[in-house]
């Protein structure tokens, strides 16, 4: 949510802000429904000081016997009441549009994020690895042999319906086996608190990291008012909701695995084969909560933490960061980091790494205080996939293909699978 005051400071130059996300001017509409508002509870406060003087009068003309202006005094109290109450609620009314109009309005980008109207506009930044050249017709994931002899898309369907599998044998224990390399890998070398958090959340904490109102289409709800989480961003960001940290408590680096489920509401027709786009699906998500000063390097340490598992599994990756027009709602600058997918002979998002500035922190209230006695400030929010875990179990089935239809496992990951580093054509984990 943005600060009002910036709007009231620089409308011009909030107005040129959203243009660079394609958006029309809002700031005159904005200042208009603001200076309404002050208005109403300028006057409001009038009317309240004039009601309390006259009712501070009615005892004296009582006594004094002028019933005349007893009567007077006690009309004009009654009408001070009805004309606070409906100038209150005009405050209230402006105070709601301008609240749902600030809601509804994305985050401003920084002003080094590229300008594009979509995806083509993003920038590469960097490349790690080189992509396998393979002797043979290289697959997609659920076409492996030994891949698709743990993935059940039939009976997911039978079960869920459309964007669902059902994993088993090795598959299963190797999409838990990424998630534990992952965890350990952030907690023990990138500092990050591992937690475990709740699947299901109220419409305060959708609303604090910027999922509602303007994408509930995109998440599901349960008929008692519950919302599915679709990433773990939503719990761990609001652990400080609410609250006033002190300084040296920052900055908060935090992690968490979990369930993830979205509805892909505008994803008709987009990764249909596979597991690729999932309504449910498992990531391992990092968070940090820092000093306003600190957050743009927090966003490069967060992107390195996301790019290091994808070194220690060998997998060929690019990071890029994403112009103006495909950035997401609460955003100011987002790293992409893009896996190869030798399947699909590209690059696919594995990771989105972005910082946020005070925009979440305004919306769910959560400020720091730098000392003793001094005012409160908004700390700022990061967020990044530390990574996505179906996409990097597809990452490792395509790029660890054999000829025969075995996969090569990383050897990073055999820890955690007993030792295991192949899959074999039938399924079975092998020497």
């Amino acid at each position: 949510m943005h600060d009002i005051r910036l709007v009231r400071e620089d409308p011009e130059g909030f107005d040129a802000a959203l243009a660079r996300r394609g958006l029309p001017p809002v700031a005159r509409e904005i200042l208009a429904i603001d200076a309404a508002r002050r208005r109403a509870i300028a006057a409001a406060e009038a009317a309240q000081a004039e009601r309390n003087a006259a009712s501070r009068e009615v005892g004296a003309a009582k006594a004094r016997g002028d019933q005349a202006e007893f009567a007077r005094l006690r009309a004009l109290v009654a009408e001070k009441k009805e004309e606070i109450a409906r100038l209150e609620e005009e405050a209230r009314a402006g105070d709601a549009r301008l609240t749902e109009i600030l809601m509804g309005l994305p985050n401003l980008p920084l002003p080094d994020v590229p300008d594009g109207p979509d995806e083509s506009g993003n920038v590469e930044l960097r490349r790690w690895g080189t992509p396998r050249s393979f002797d043979f017709p290289a697959r997609e994931h659920f076409e492996v042999p030994a891949a698709r002899a743990g993935m059940d898309f039939e009976t997911a369907a039978r079960i869920s319906g459309a964007r669902f599998v059902i994993l088993k044998g090795a598959m299963a224990r190797l999409q838990r086996a990424l998630a534990q390399f992952m965890l350990d890998l952030h907690v023990a070398e990138n500092g990050l608190v591992e937690h475990w958090t709740p699947v299901l959340v109220r419409d305060e904490a959708m609303l604090g990291t910027g999922q509602l109102p303007k994408f509930a289409a995109d998440s599901y709800r349960t008929e008692d008012g519950y919302w599915l989480i679709p990433t773990s961003e939503v719990t761990l960001t609001n652990l400080v909701a609410g609250q006033i940290l002190p300084a040296d408590r920052l900055p908060l680096r935090l992690t968490a695995h979990s369930q993830c489920f979205r509805s892909e509401a505008g994803s008709a027709g987009k990764d249909v084969a596979g597991m690729l786009r999932q309504h449910q699906f498992e990531k391992v998500e990092m968070v940090s909560i820092t000093r306003p000063e600190d957050s743009r390097a927090e966003l490069e340490r967060m992107t390195r933490c996301a790019e290091g598992v994808l070194e220690r599994l060998g997998l060929p990756y690019r990071t890029v960061v994403l112009c103006t027009g495909d950035m997401g709602f609460s955003a100011q600058r987002t790293h992409d980091i893009e896996v190869w997918l030798p399947g699909q002979g590209r690059y696919r998002e594995i990771s989105s790494c972005s910082v946020c500035g005070d925009f979440q922190a305004r919306r769910m209230n959560a400020r720091f205080r730098r000392a003793e006695g001094e005012r409160p400030e908004f700390v700022h929010t990061l967020n990044g996939s530390g990574l996505a875990v179906g996409r990097t179990l597809i990452a490792v089935v395509e790029n660890g293909q054999q000829a025969d239809g075995s996969i090569l496992l990383p050897e990073a990951l055999a820890p955690w699978l007993g030792g295991a580093r192949r899959i074999t054509p039938d399924g079975r984990f092998g020497d």
